[in-house]
């Protein structure tokens, strides 16, 4: 076993204060880290980056919109209750994780209204009942119930609340700034954090430079976040997300490749979709991918070859994380962890609403 598969050798130290709190206003004015060859690196701002960019690149961007995934309510008993919705089922069931789990037995009514109402006379907006419960999550399958001529996500506007990582702990940050100005798929339950920064005026300016532009649908769910734990990272296994890559996206892919552009995924997300979806529709090398509307547990670290993306831009990542393993495959896991050590002395700010990085074509290995 190399050090590469420890999990042990993808931790670092970082300072509490580092942690960002609260998005930069405007968004592009975070900073970008450059990674421009294997040995070097410059530093600059998001709002800069055409100047890195050349004509015939395509940018590909994760276009899910974070729902308000986090509902408060109580048991028809009156004991107070916290879900964080997952993802759908089928017949309006949906997977959740919930708090405290001792009180969703199968078979318990829940009752859900807005934060702000009155515990001890609230307005029902919202009934569950719990039919199951999820072993690979440790979470609850809920059937959902509504009396009036709403539909859930509407209802889901109205009581929900959209969720924040639980590293961000005094923010002043709206939810709107939870999600990418072309947030548009409702599925997520995290934002795609490394499309923050683009403005409309940025998106703009990379298109009247030549700089194209493609969607993917990639639903954020516990799978991105849950931790690795086991020393020997190989035998992890990813929790399966829903993606969609479009015709239209892999059109621009195989044309972007045939006259020598670089395609540059928008965030691990995208990443995890274009290549997961070149795996699971075992596409021709000479094609990269096809198509693809399903799941996909594609886990990448380091030894990965890539069949689709060329660099990507990408957000700082806790330590032990599969985000972390998925960056370090790209330009090695001691350079990803000098440079996190550069940003850290830097005074770069970390993950959610903290800055990004670029990485080149040039610099991966």
């Amino acid at each position: 076993m190399t050090n590469d598969q420890l999990l042990s050798s993808y931790d670092y130290e970082l300072p509490l204060d580092l942690i960002a709190q609260n998005p930069v206003v405007p968004r592009d004015m975070s900073r970008l880290l450059i990674v421009d060859t294997p040995a070097s690196h410059t530093h600059s701002i998001f709002r800069e980056l055409p100047k890195w960019l050349l004509p015939g690149d395509l940018l590909v961007f994760n276009n899910t919109r974070v729902i308000p995934a986090r509902l408060y309510g109580c048991k028809s008993t009156g004991a107070p209750i916290e879900i964080l919705l997952l993802e759908p089922k089928s017949n309006g069931c949906w997977l959740a994780l919930v708090k405290p789990g001792k009180r969703f037995k199968v078979g318990s009514e829940l009752w859900f209204y807005p934060p702000s109402a009155n515990p001890k006379n609230p307005e029902i907006f919202l009934k569950a009942k719990v039919l199951d419960r999820d072993e690979a999550t440790g979470g609850r399958i809920l059937q959902f119930l509504w009396d009036n001529d709403q539909s859930f996500w509407e209802l889901l506007e109205k009581i929900g609340q959209v969720p924040l990582p639980p590293y961000i702990t005094s923010s002043d940050a709206k939810s709107s700034q939870y999600q990418t100005v072309y947030a548009k798929e409702l599925g997520a339950v995290a934002a795609p954090t490394a499309g923050l920064h683009f403005t409309d005026e940025l998106l703009k300016s990379l298109q009247s430079i030549g700089i194209d532009q493609a969607w993917i649908t990639l639903h954020v769910g516990v799978g991105t976040f849950r931790p690795v734990e086991k020393e020997d990272i190989t035998q992890h296994q990813m929790h399966t997300e829903w993606l969609e890559v479009p015709s239209a996206t892999v059109t621009k892919i195989q044309e972007t490749k045939a006259r020598g552009g670089r395609v540059i995924a928008v965030g691990t997300t995208v990443v995890r979709a274009l290549e997961g979806a070149a795996k699971e529709t075992q596409a021709p090398e000479s094609e990269y991918l096809l198509p693809f509307q399903g799941r996909t547990d594609l886990f990448i670290y380091p030894g990965y070859r890539w069949r689709v993306i060329d660099g990507m831009i990408t957000n700082f990542h806790l330590p032990k994380s599969s985000l972390l393993m998925l960056v370090s495959a790209l330009i090695g896991r001691e350079r990803l962890l000098e440079l996190y050590h550069q940003a850290i002395q830097e005074k770069y700010r970390f993950y959610s609403f903290g800055d990004a990085m670029l990485i080149l074509p040039t610099a991966v290995l």
